[in-house]
C-alpha cells in the first residue's frame, strides 16, 4: 500500500510517501516546508507534488489540532482543513485527517529499539514488551497527548486534547507560577507550562522573580531573534542559573503531567514521550526531576513505577503513524 503522508505542525509541514507492509512502514521522498509560508494545506501539498512528481491515490495527514468528522481547524495556524475537499483539490481517491498525536501513537508499533531511549524500565523488556494501555505525551510548539488502548491483541490509537486541561500547581512556587500566568492568560492549561511556550513562560516567571539579567541568547530570542525555548535550554547548559532552574522546573512539570496522563489511562503498556523537546533534552529527563514529577502520585506510586517510560527519538513518527492509520482505515 502506497500513501502520501503529512505531518502538519504550527512551524513545519513534513510530507513523504509511505510504503506499508504490516506494521513496517518505509518512507521516501521526505521534504519539509515552513507552514506559515502557505495559506492552506492544499497549497503545501501541491508544491510538494509539483516538485517531486509523486503520484498517489491516497493521502493521510497528521494535523496539530482536534479532528472531528474529517475536519480540523489547526491550533497554531489559521487553516481549516476538510479531508474530502483536500482529496478533491489534489485529485486523490481518498484522504484522511488525524490528530498529530494520534498519528504518533499509531507509529509506536513501527518503532524499533534504535528509535527509543529509556527513562524508566518499568515492567517487561524489549523482547517481551508489557501488554496493556499506553499513552503518548509530546511537548513541542504545543502539548499533544494521545492514548493507545489494548484490545487483547494489539494497540489501537485514539486522540485526546488532554494538553489543554487545567494546570494544577503542587507547591508554593508552582502556585506563584500559576498566578503569574493568570495575569496574561486567564485560564492556564498544561500546554502553557509543558511545551516550547511553556519553557518561555517558566523562564519569564523566574527571571521576574529573581530580577535576573537575561543572557545574551535569551535577550535576542525575547527580541524576536531565534527560538526562546532553545535559547533558555542552551543558556542553562552554559551556566545561567535562572535558565537551569527553568529547565529543572520544566522537567518536573513535564513528568507530573505525563504521570497524570499515564494514570488516567493506566498505561502499563508504556508511556512514550514524543515531540521535539524530549529527544533534545535526554540528559535533563534522566537527571531525576522528570521521574520525581512522574512518580509523585501518592498511593499510586507503586503503579507508576511499573510503567515503562521511553522517549521517541524518530522525528518521522507522525509520518509513520499517518501511514499506519491509512492502512487501518482503508
Amino acid at each position: 500500500m502506497r500513501v502520501l503522508v503529512g505531518d502538519i505542525g504550527g512551524t513545519k509541514t513534513g510530507l513523504a510517501v509511505a510504503e506499508l507492509d504490516g506494521d513496517a512502514v518505509a518512507l521516501s521522498g521526505a521534504a519539509r516546508y515552513p507552514s506559515a509560508d502557505f495559506g492552506a494545506l492544499a497549497e503545501v501539498v501541491r508544491r510538494y507534488l509539483d516538485e517531486t512528481g509523486v503520484i498517489c491515490e491516497l493521502g493521510s495527514f497528521a494535523i496539530a489540532g482536534p479532528v472531528v468528522d474529517g475536519r480540523s481547524k489547526t491550533t497554531n495556524l489559521p487553516w481549516e482543513v476538510d479531508a474530502g475537499a483536500l482529496a478533491r483539490a489534489l485529485g486523490l481517491r481518498r484522504a484522511w485527517l488525524l490528530n498529530d498525536l494520534e498519528a504518533v501513537a499509531w507509529a509506536v508499533a513501527a518503532l524499533g529499539a534504535d528509535d527509543l531511549a529509556e527513562i524508566q524500565p518499568g515492567e517487561g523488556s524489549a523482547s517481551a514488551p508489557p501488554r496493556g494501555n499506553a499513552c503518548v505525551v509530546a511537548p513541542g510548539t504545543g502539548l499533544g497527548e494521545a492514548g493507545l488502548y489494548w484490545d487483547g491483541t494489539r494497540h489501537r490509537a485514539f486522540a485526546t486534547e488532554g494538553g489543554h486541561t487545567d494546570f494544577a500547581p503542587a507547591d508554593q512556587r508552582e502556585l506563584a507560577l500559576l498566578k503569574h500566568l493568570q495575569t496574561g492568560y486567564g485560564r492556564v492549561s498544561w500546554e502553557r507550562v509543558v511545551s516550547g511556550m511553556g519553557i518561555g513562560n517558566i523562564y519569564a516567571f523566574l527571571a521576574d522573580f529573581h530580577r535576573a539579567e537575561h543572557p545574551s541568547a535569551v535577550a535576542a530570542a525575547l527580541a524576536g531573534e531565534g527560538d526562546l525555548a532553545a535559547a533558555v535550554a542552551a543558556s542553562a547548559a552554559s551556566g545561567c542559573p535562572v535558565c537551569a532552574e527553568t529547565m529543572a522546573l520544566f522537567a518536573v512539570l513535564f513528568g507530573r503531567e505525563a504521570g497524570n496522563m499515564a494514570l488516567k489511562l493506566m498505561a502499563l503498556g508504556g508511556v512514550y514521550l514524543g515531540g521535539g523537546i524530549a529527544p533534545k533534552n535526554l540528559d535533563l529527563l534522566r537527571a531525576g526531576g522528570f521521574l520525581t514529577g512522574f512518580l509523585d502520585k501518592g498511593r499510586m506510586r507503586g503503579l507508576m513505577e511499573r510503567m515503562p517510560v521511553q522517549v521517541i527519538l524518530n522525528q518521522q513518527a507522525p509520518l509513520l503513524g499517518a501511514g499506519r492509520f491509512a492502512l487501518s482505515s482503508g
